[in-house]
């Protein structure tokens, strides 16, 4: 087991955490049947001489499959590489919320606020605030669904 650490924003290190780790702070292991496992794989590459020990707040293990990448040797993440998987974590983050909140507000009726309150419960992020959620939803939601602005036609005395 070769770990790597990566730096990402605060919610998303708490999101994975809570994700694929059931809150413990031993390095993260992404299922191999997700796409992120096979995105890591892909971005792996030999540590160059120069490079100073990984630091980062996020402790991930290398994936280690059947191939010519073994992590003993590929076990570097570069710069451009760490955000892309940033991105990629953020993506599911986003998509994850926005899943949920359109499921629990469509089946149940609750409250925006509740509903956010409860994802951030059930994945113990407290770094981000409900506000921040509930906004980017909205936005995410005029965005994506066709809203028409409504003409007036008045007629002119």
């Amino acid at each position: 087991m070769i770990t790597t650490r990566i730096n990402v924003k605060p919610h998303l290190k708490e999101f994975v955490i809570g994700k694929f780790n059931q809150f413990s702070d031993k390095p993260v292991r992404f299922p191999d049947q997700m796409d992120i496992y096979h995105q890591i794989f892909d971005l792996m590459v030999k540590r160059p001489t120069y490079c100073p020990v990984d630091s980062g707040n996020l402790e991930i293990i290398l994936p280690d499959r059947k191939s010519y990448k073994h992590p003993k040797t590929y076990n570097y993440l570069g710069i451009r590489a760490q955000r892309l998987i940033e991105k990629k974590i953020e993506n599911m983050f986003w998509s994850e919320f926005r899943d949920y909140i359109e499921h629990e507000r469509n089946k149940k009726g609750t409250y925006y606020i509740d509903i956010t309150v409860q994802f951030l419960k059930k994945y113990g992020i407290s770094s981000i605030s409900e506000d921040a959620l509930i906004k980017h939803y909205y936005r995410w939601r005029r965005k994506t669904r066709n809203y028409e602005k409504r003409v007036y036609n008045y007629k002119k005395k």
